[in-house]
């Protein structure tokens, strides 16, 4: 684990990230927040493309909770089949519809405690729904962010809550909107698990990762 970059070095990297790609998007495909709740449950253990592959029909005849029920949990298997844990991921989306339908007028809710209430909806996912839809600098901490916070000394932490306390409490407040999706898209493309990209990273001179290839 590297240790924690100052503030004037965060500033510098996240002025480069920021430079590159201005407005960082999710690669998750959604057209509302329900179906963006639902794509994020659906990419547990799953690749962005795999679930955008598996949802793109399903989006299309279900795009609210009631069209979801309608469809019954074998019509969401028949979507989702391709997606590793898909049995236990369409009973969760049959669940939080019915949730959403009973309890938010099918609407769904802003508050992290409401969203993390639903089946198959964790911390993480909350944060991603909280930042793609709400705007909220919410930082959800997956696999890409906990070794680009790690290896760099961006946001050091021994598990993915300090790595997301260490994102909120250390980097600047005008880059927390973007941060997570800076990170995510860093380490999906160019700080990569077992061959990072080292020598076109454009953070490679504040890096801290001690085995950095140039």
């Amino acid at each position: 684990m590297a240790k924690q970059l100052d503030y004037h070095t965060l500033r510098t990297i996240f002025t480069r990230f920021q430079e590159a790609e201005a407005e960082p998007k999710g690669e998750l495909d959604h057209v509302n927040a329900y179906t963006l709740v639902v794509a994020v449950a659906l990419s547990a253990q799953a690749t962005d493309a795999g679930v955008n592959k598996a949802t793109k029909e399903l989006f299309k005849i279900a795009d609210t909770p009631e069209k979801m029920l309608a469809l019954g949990e074998q019509g969401v298997i028949e979507h989702i089949k391709t997606i590793g844990l898909y049995r236990n991921k369409a009973k969760n989306v049959i669940k939080l519809s019915q949730i959403l339908v009973d309890q938010y007028g099918g609407e769904v809710p802003n508050s992290r405690a409401a969203l993390q209430s639903l089946p198959g909806v964790g911390r993480k996912t909350a944060n991603v729904v909280l930042n793609m839809w709400w705007r909220q600098p919410a930082q959800a901490v997956d696999t890409h962010i906990f070794r680009v916070g790690n290896r760099s000394g961006i946001a050091p932490g021994k598990d993915v809550d300090a790595v997301e306390r260490a994102i909120e409490d250390n980097i600047p407040a005008d880059f927390q909107l973007h941060a997570h999706h800076w990170l995510i898209l860093h380490g999906r493309y160019h700080c990569k698990a077992r061959k990072p990209m080292c020598g076109t990273c454009i953070i490679r001179d504040l890096c801290e990762f001690e085995e950095k290839e140039l």
